[in-house]
């Protein structure tokens, strides 16, 4: 695998809307610093729902891209999501919690949650049933987490090491509700390093 696009965002608002979003990003030809909150550079407006250290890296698989190119009958330029990477040869729907990103710089990724279509995605790609169509899909966007940071680059080789342990698909997480969950449900995520507020959530009483 290579990462095939680095993008970054800086904020603007989108037709109709009042607040500012960071969701429309573009790929950058030069390397990037990333810590335990994000890439160096990349605006995230709406803390509360995005960003922060379990939510730190917006991930694409190629392949997931081409699948919606293809899908939606334009094109997916690297960004239009509102992704950090796109990693080539990578399908989202293979990916499981856990699961690591190793950069050949030295970088270390590992997954975390899948990215929840909002509103502000279906402004951005004009499209107002984007969420639906999202969702319907099951090839969810990646957050990642950041062991290790440092500075990567386009071009970059990129080793994909899968968890070892309980594999639980970002892909079913995505319609994560931990109230409609069997105890062993519950007990095979709690075994999963999802992100830290779901793991709270389903320690919570029933």
């Amino acid at each position: 695998m290579k990462v095939s696009a680095i993008c970054l965002g800086r904020p603007e608002r989108l037709p109709g809307k009042s607040y500012k979003t960071g969701i429309n990003k573009q790929p950058v030809s030069y390397p990037v610093h990333v810590d335990e909150n994000g890439l160096v550079g990349d605006s995230i407006c709406n803390r509360k729902y995005h960003g922060g250290h379990e939510q730190a890296v917006y991930l694409e698989g190629g392949k997931t891209l081409s699948w919606w190119a293809q899908e939606l009958q334009r094109e997916i330029a690297p960004g239009l999501f509102g992704e950090n990477l796109v990693i080539d040869g990578l399908e989202n729907g293979d990916v499981c919690a856990g699961d690591r990103f190793v950069f050949a710089g030295g970088v270390v990724l590992e997954v975390t949650s899948p990215r929840v279509p909002c509103s502000t995605f279906a402004a951005h790609m004009q499209d107002p049933l984007m969420v639906k169509r999202y969702t319907a899909a099951a090839r969810p966007g990646i957050y990642c987490r950041v062991l290790t940071g440092g500075t990567f680059c386009a071009g970059e080789d990129v080793l994909f090491e899968p968890h070892v342990g309980e594999r639980v698909r970002i892909a079913d997480v995505m319609v994560f509700q931990p109230k409609r969950m069997t105890p062993e449900q519950r007990e095979r995520y709690l075994r999963a390093p999802l992100h830290a507020g779901m793991l709270s959530q389903l320690k919570e009483p029933i």
